[in-house]
């Protein structure tokens, strides 16, 4: 499309005195719009994607939301089915089942109460919440510089953004140079400017100090589904990690997860530690 700009903009110059000049100003006017339309198309997606950021951001920052719900995590050398509580004061697990071995019940209740009087446990769960917090932020607002972005589909509900790399992104830190070569697709919520999903596959190898600290292969992906369990409130319900590689020589990577969690229950803003405890020890051993 380019090429015809040029093209086109060479033969207007030499037929500027032909008595159909108005039609070919016409005509280029015409070029130059549709020339610019890809720019335009991208320009337009990469402002809605800048719109949901900022969103995601502030409607994370004013929820105090705290929530029971149920979660099934596996990883190749562990898998847990656990209910999980939240509080300002740290998240309860009452853990079911262990490497699909049950764990009897005085034993979930012996390892919530444990957890309630163990400050240690709990302001290292704090500090590591908190930093998972800062770099999921700090990605989130990396995301429209650091894709080229399209339209790819949209309808009543939803619109559909595809993503690919940007050359001249400069990634500022491991996790931007791993998420800066994904390409894939983000569904963003119409009427909340929430993101709904998002899902990538990494489009070639990445390497660490020439791959000397490690290197994550090309091909692996990622996706994350969100719903909204209240009206403006959403929840992560889908996380599923595959990107394998190595670090430090001969130490793999192994970023192996599948993570669903599901039926969400709110609880007071201001649920206490032992309230929690008492709430998720309620729950059934299995959810109707």
């Amino acid at each position: 499309m380019h090429f015809l700009c040029i093209l086109f903009s060479v033969r207007y110059d030499v037929r500027q005195h032909d008595p159909s000049k108005n039609l070919l100003k016409l005509l280029a006017f015409s070029l130059v719009l549709l020339c610019s339309l890809p720019l335009f198309a991208q320009q337009n997606a990469q402002s809605l994607v800048r719109t949901t950021v900022n969103a995601e951001i502030a409607a994370d920052k004013a929820d105090h939301s705290r929530w029971i719900f149920y979660e099934v995590d596996k990883k190749p050398d562990k898998s847990v089915e656990q209910w999980v509580a939240q509080t300002s004061d740290g998240d309860i697990s009452r853990v079911l089942r262990k490497n699909g071995h049950p764990i009897p019940k005085p034993q979930q209740r012996k390892a919530v109460e444990s957890f309630i009087r163990d400050t240690d446990a709990r302001q290292q769960q704090h500090q590591g919440n908190a930093k998972d917090a800062q770099h999921a932020e700090a990605l989130l607002n990396m995301l429209p510089d650091t894709f080229l972005w399209s339209i790819k589909q949209k309808n009543d509900v939803t619109t559909t953004l595809h993503f690919k790399p940007n050359p001249n992104f400069d990634p500022p830190s491991r996790q931007a140079s791993v998420l800066a070569v994904m390409e894939g697709d983000l569904v963003v919520n119409n009427q909340h400017h929430r993101i709904q999903s998002l899902k990538g596959t990494m489009t070639r190898e990445v390497n660490f100090g020439w791959g000397i600290l490690g290197s994550l292969k090309k091909g692996g992906w990622f996706e994350v589904d969100r719903e909204q369990v209240a009206p403006g409130l959403w929840q992560i319900t889908k996380t599923h990690v595959h990107i394998q590689g190595r670090a430090l020589l001969f130490k793999t990577i192994s970023e192996q997860e599948d993570d669903i969690k599901s039926h969400f229950t709110r609880l007071p803003d201001d649920v206490t530690l032992q309230q929690a405890a008492e709430a998720v020890m309620k729950q059934p051993n299995t959810p109707e």
